[in-house]
């Protein structure tokens, strides 16, 4: 029996569903005008009523802003959160994000965000088959980012248990004790986790857990595939922000619904400099939607997330649901150009994951890019970390990785026959990777050229 957190509105028809969305485009227009400073200013330079914009289309004439857009508006850069979007006695938490450049985006949220952001959660769990008998361990941060906070939200709206480790290194008695149903970490984190288990004897099929989410980072299908197996659990996909993007698979695992009614979700192409049709790639431009009547802590307007994805659907789910369907986003961070082609992190990682490959790999892998395409070739050396060293059939996995690799890329494959590309292969023991000496999450794919 399919059960949904809010049936009313993810079962909405598609005219309804457009119609709520432009009720809310208009309030937020309006809101935004009258309670930010950076749009009041903006829709005061370019002498543009907020009234006139009234639809989707309408939306997309207005200016794209990103990361770099928030940061130069706000201290030091100025001498107020030009974002801040309601007073500060309205304001609940305060939150920082992606300080990766030295200067992190500063977000203000009111109780009501928390709310919405907690209700697209419980919308995406429902979704997977989460209810209240579910025990939850949560292994993503606690602290200034939102998404574990948001998730033990959404728990406590369905009646969950949530087990609030934080981090993915727990003692195996926490599984063995209370016999959690589920864990929310990376997919790394469960490969090691399920490693652990089996050192101390308890294999992770015949374990409580009951079904997987994975969020926080972008991975290959055949990673999922690979953990799907070690688990013998179905293994489902969400993608979140503190921008409040909150996207999830259901059941069906055709794609991750977007909650329309509270975020705006577009697909832009920055070097066509246009937003593009259903069913082509380009990169998520969101917006905040707000109920009428309502507060935000920080509003954002055509917000460019730097991750791409495409719209599968906007029609009705097999599991009912009509809200519309994206791919699983790939962060363009971890996107790379060799001859003018582009590769993603999450390429190298299909090649890896291999099953041929996982019976003499843990998993683990990094990649380095070195070289100038003006004086010679680029080369790619990928480090992958094997179970046994001396086991490891070092010819046999590099075979799979290529066929797979140039499979998906074929653009690259010309480019590796002429020898403008090379592909090399470093083979590690556990805990030999460049990853392993460096705090905070391993860069897989990284850019030395």
């Amino acid at each position: 029996m399919v059960s949904y957190f809010n049936p009313e509105i993810e079962t909405m028809d598609r005219d309804d569903i457009d119609a709520i969305v432009e009720e809310r485009i208009r309030y937020t227009i309006k809101y935004a005008y009258e309670n930010v400073p950076f749009y009041t200013k903006w829709f005061q330079k370019h002498k543009i009523k907020p009234s006139d914009i009234r639809s989707h289309e309408d939306l997309r004439e207005l200016p794209i802003i990103d990361g770099g857009t928030v940061r130069e508006n706000q201290p030091p850069e100025t001498e107020r959160f030009e974002f801040k979007a309601t007073s500060w006695e309205n304001i609940f938490t305060i939150h920082e994000t992606s300080g990766t450049s030295g200067r992190p985006k500063s977000f203000f949220l009111t109780w009501d965000d928390w709310q919405r952001y907690a209700e697209k959660y419980a919308r995406a769990f429902v979704s997977q088959g989460f209810d209240a008998k579910d025990r939850v361990v949560i292994c993503a941060s606690y602290g200034m980012n939102i998404g574990a906070n948001t998730m033990t939200l959404a728990a406590h709206k369905i009646g969950m248990t949530i087990i609030p480790e934080g981090k993915c290194t727990f003692p195996v008695r926490i599984i063995e004790n209370y016999k959690p149903t589920s864990i929310v970490a990376s997919i790394f984190k469960l490969l090691r986790l399920a490693r652990r288990m089996e050192d101390q004897g308890l294999d992770p099929s015949e374990s409580s857990i009951e079904r997987l989410v994975v969020g926080g980072e972008s991975f290959a299908p055949e990673a999922r595939e690979y953990l799907e197996e070690i688990w013998d659990v179905d293994i489902f996909n969400t993608y979140g922000s503190t921008e409040g993007t909150m996207c999830g698979e259901c059941a069906e695992k055709d794609g991750l619904h977007v909650p329309e009614d509270l975020v705006h979700l577009d697909v832009y192409d920055p070097r066509l400099k246009s937003f593009v049709e259903d069913g082509e790639c380009g990169r998520i431009v969101l917006t905040t939607l707000l109920p009428v009547g309502t507060k935000t802590g920080i509003l954002l307007l055509n917000y460019d997330t730097e991750d791409t994805t495409v719209v599968i659907s906007r029609g009705k789910c097999k599991c009912g649901r009509t809200h519309m369907r994206i791919m699983s986003p790939e962060r363009e961070a971890e996107t790379v150009w060799v001859a003018g082609h582009p590769f993603n992190k999450v390429d190298v990682e299909a090649a890896v994951f291999q099953r041929e490959n996982m019976e003499y790999l843990t998993g683990e892998y990094e990649a380095f890019l070195y070289g100038d395409e003006d004086e010679g070739p680029v080369t790619m050396k990928v480090s992958v970390e094997c179970k046994e060293i001396e086991e490891c059939d070092r010819e046999f996995i590099k075979e799979n990785f290529l066929r797979k690799f140039f499979k998906e890329k074929k653009e690259l494959y010309h480019t590796y026959l002429d020898g403008t590309f090379e592909i090399l292969f470093d083979f590690k023991s556990p805990g030999e990777l460049e990853f392993y000496k460096i705090r905070g999450r391993p860069k897989r794919i990284v850019d030395r050229r």
